[in-house]
């Protein structure tokens, strides 16, 4: 099981980095209310209609993730009564579970605070207690944010002229 923690942004924000629950639809359908087009470009390499992020079918299969393929974070921020997800970390297990792909999206109104380099931290000590021997992204090259992030946390990033992105690559064994 993943267990909450507390961390406070940059500018002193206290948020809960927690596990998704099915409970948190309708939060996630908010959250991408708050990205903008940049954001949505960043996370998946190409636009996506705000109607398709928020379908019924897609948020389901996230907020029910499976957390031995799927490790699913939301960062939460408010109030006990008003609490919204405000950024989500994802790391995918490869089939052969000894490697992970991770993906971030920090809704825009809380970027360069941390955030996402938190989530991303948290992510890497989840993966280092399944034994994970490597965890990889890949980065669109105009996205110096989180390849900034990546960098901090120990990824090792090159950009791949063939595949046009920045692969960041961490070692764990």
């Amino acid at each position: 099981m993943v267990d909450s923690v507390a961390f406070t942004t940059a500018g002193g924000a206290r948020l809960t980095l927690r596990p998704i629950v099915p409970g948190d639809e309708p939060k996630m359908v908010r959250f991408h209310g708050t990205l903008s087009e940049q954001s949505v470009y960043a996370r998946y390499f190409h636009m996506m209609r705000l109607g398709v992020r928020v379908s019924h079918e897609r948020l389901a299969r996230i907020c029910h993730a499976d957390f031995t393929r799927d490790i699913v974070l939301v960062a939460e921020a408010g109030d006990e009564g008003a609490r919204s997800i405000v950024g989500v970390g994802r790391l995918t297990l490869a089939p052969a579970r000894d490697e992970a792909e991770f993906a971030i999206v920090v809704s825009d109104a809380w970027q360069g605070q941390g955030l996402g380099t938190a989530l991303l931290r948290r992510l890497v000590d989840i993966g280092r207690a399944r034994g994970l021997r490597r965890i990889t992204a890949d980065i669109l090259p105009d996205n110096q944010a989180m390849q900034h992030a990546s960098r901090h946390v120990g990824f090792t990033c090159r950009f791949d002229p063939d595949a046009g992105v920045v692969r960041a690559e961490l070692d764990l064994g």
